[in-house]
């Protein structure tokens, strides 16, 4: 059972299914499903289905865009920016904020990007599973564009409306990684500060 109830453009809901009309198979917009339910029962255009407990609501897609942010945490640990001092017309001694701009600090821009391209990616190809897994519309993919912390907390509530008491894992993991990169920019932050006195304290006080 692959081909579409009405053809290649139907979306994604509830039909009567080829095999057997008197019963009610998901459609997931590209293929069949084994998703099933009594035809008798009514579904409106904007009703949402409980899922089975044997469905998987969690996948490698969304632990990929939870964990995505771990790359950019590990290049801020290892750039190292090197301060430099500059003497104004006026005579006075101050940091000289280019020097910040190191080929680490590129890379570090540069690999935000690529992980933001790569979390629309990964809220695409997980809005794609669980339709098939046969969540009625589940949340766009498209919010990642925004941040992709609002595609996790939107697909959650979705998860939980059609399988109570499950799918709170990515949330957690967001928080995770929330508390995580605050850690890890109070103490990048700290370590700056100390490098930038010890090495230009008195001379920029002078």
């Amino acid at each position: 059972m692959t081909h579409a109830p009405n053809g290649s453009t139907t979306p994604a809901g509830w039909y009567p299914d080829p095999s057997f009309p008197q019963q009610m198979r998901w459609w997931d917009g590209f293929q069949w499903t084994p998703h099933l339910a009594p035809a008798s029962q009514q579904f409106m255009p904007l009703q949402r289905v409980l899922i089975s407990n044997q469905t998987p609501v969690l996948n490698p897609f969304i632990w990929a865009l939870v964990l995505l942010p771990l790359v950019s945490l590990l290049l801020v640990l290892t750039w190292q920016p090197e301060f430099r001092t500059i003497t104004t017309r006026q005579g006075v001694t101050t940091l000289d904020p280019m020097s910040m701009y190191t080929p680490g600090y590129f890379l570090l821009q540069a690999s935000g990007l690529v992980v933001y391209g790569v979390s629309v990616l990964m809220a695409y190809l997980d809005y794609r599973r669980l339709a098939r897994s046969g969540v009625v519309r589940p949340f766009h993919w498209a919010w990642c564009f925004l941040s992709p912390a609002v595609y996790v907390i939107g697909r959650t509530v979705i998860v939980r409306k059609v399988a109570p008491g499950r799918g709170m894992g990515p949330v957690w993991g967001l928080i995770g990684m929330v508390v995580l990169s605050l850690i890890v920019a109070g103490f990048k932050m700290a370590n700056m500060m100390q490098s930038l006195y010890s090495q230009f304290g008195y001379s920029i006080n002078a």
